[in-house]
């Protein structure tokens, strides 16, 4: 058995910033008929657009879809990421990249009743995206799918496992959605572009990338990074238009090359995995579907509509016990410039591990991810989160939030309780 260490993400460095209300929304809304959306390719910027393209993919689930919809048969495009695909620093939520992807889809089949679906939750990663995906996404039946997380999750192999498991879920799905991964980057290049490239190819699907289309432009002094965001990663309106030019071309591509009915190519088997399964089998539980086995001191609450109900405590010395099934054991906790506290956790017997729920960012609340402990035994785990007397100096209280339990490897429904 073996327990991870504190860490402290990568994610805790991305700003929430101020929303526009884009993401965990639908529109079912069909525009009049207008001239088509084509992403504008002025001169100059052909390479631009070329170089975002990092792959088509194999085109037997997309060319399906994009028939679906040159038939008039209703449609739904949804996306899930972070706060980029959320909408983070567009100045309306029709402007941010993923309404505008959802607009080529309607303006290019005005026949087509078109819904869309954003499930972008800023601050998150694929590490909670993998365990949110069935509610959050795929209780919608997309069709056609765009993963944005590559500005979130780290650049190793532990994000390539969870993006992974994520996609897994998605391919198994027996309506047999098309997948995109959209590529998105910080104010000095990184992304996870490279790992999420490796699982990307594996499974065949078509990447874009606004990083590969845009850093070499930045790096150069072609263009300034101010140009296309205001922050450190956030897209303003130009990035933001920029992104969905970018998917755009390459639906246009496949647009243009669709063959005619009845001669799509076959569609593939999902193959092995290529690092693991594990994140494929996931729960997420929150105060609604998940009841303690000890609560001292916690009462339930919501404090982000995004998410379910939470627990809460604001006593030192309050104790919250759960009882979980799974191989891999995380917990989600709310960050946030607060009266915020500190609790210390523990799984089964092993060490115990300090979580800070307040520091000194004020762009808003992060929900950081903990994992506990991984290659754990099968059969029941305990978690054990007791609040602190000890708290940041700067804090005027103890409150800790526990936002959600998350467990991976469970291999079915049969681990739920």
């Amino acid at each position: 058995m073996k327990y991870a260490p504190l860490r402290m993400d990568l994610l805790g460095t991305i700003f929430f910033a101020m929303l526009t209300g884009c993401a965990m929304a639908h529109s079912t809304d069909t525009p009049k008929p207008t001239a088509a959306l084509k992403p504008a390719i002025p001169a100059g910027e052909e390479t631009m657009y070329a170089r975002s393209l990092v792959s088509p993919g194999d085109p037997a689930r997309l060319d399906r879809v994009l028939a679906k919809a040159r038939r008039g048969e209703p449609l739904t495009v949804a996306v899930i990421g972070g706060s980029i695909t959320e909408g983070a620093l567009a100045s309306s939520a029709a402007k941010c990249w993923a309404s505008l992807t959802a607009r080529w889809w309607r303006e290019r089949f005005p026949q087509a009743k078109i819904e869309f679906f954003n499930a972008g939750i800023g601050a998150t990663g694929s590490d909670i995206g993998a365990h949110r995906v069935q509610k959050d996404l795929l209780a919608h039946h997309p069709d056609f799918i765009v993963v944005e997380f590559a500005a979130n999750d780290g650049n190793e192999t532990k994000w390539a496992e969870t993006l992974e498991g994520l996609l897994r879920q998605i391919l198994k799905q027996p309506n047999h959605p098309a997948v995109m991964l959209f590529f998105t980057m910080h104010d000095n290049g990184d992304s996870a572009q490279q790992w999420h490239t490796l699982v990307g190819r594996h499974y065949g699907l078509p990447m874009v990338s606004y990083r590969d289309a845009l850093w070499p432009e930045v790096r150069s002094g072609r263009m300034k990074w101010s140009d296309i965001s205001p922050d450190v990663v956030h897209p303003n309106d130009r990035g933001h238009a920029y992104c969905a030019a970018f998917i755009g071309a390459f639906l246009d591509r496949q647009l243009a090359a669709l063959p005619a009915e009845g001669r799509f190519a076959p569609l593939e088997p999902l193959p092995a995995p290529l690092f693991t399964d594990l994140y494929e089998h996931t729960d997420f539980y929150d105060a609604a579907n998940l009841q303690p086995k000890r609560n001292e001191g916690w009462i339930t609450a919501v404090s982000d509509p995004r998410f379910g109900p939470l627990w809460s405590a604001t006593r030192p010395g309050s104790v919250l016990e759960f009882e979980v099934e799974g191989t891999v054991v995380s917990m989600i906790y709310r960050v946030v410039k607060a009266e915020m506290g500190m609790a210390e956790v523990q799984l089964d017997d092993g060490p115990t591990v300090k979580l800070n729920g307040w520091f000194k960012e004020t762009w808003g609340t992060w929900n950081a991810c903990q994992e506990l402990g991984r290659d754990l035994s099968p059969g029941k785990h305990k978690v054990r989160i007791t609040v602190l007397n000890e708290k940041d100096p700067a804090s005027a209280g103890h409150r800790f939030d526990v936002q959600a339990i998350m467990v991976a490897g469970t291999h079915g429904p049969s681990a739920r309780q």
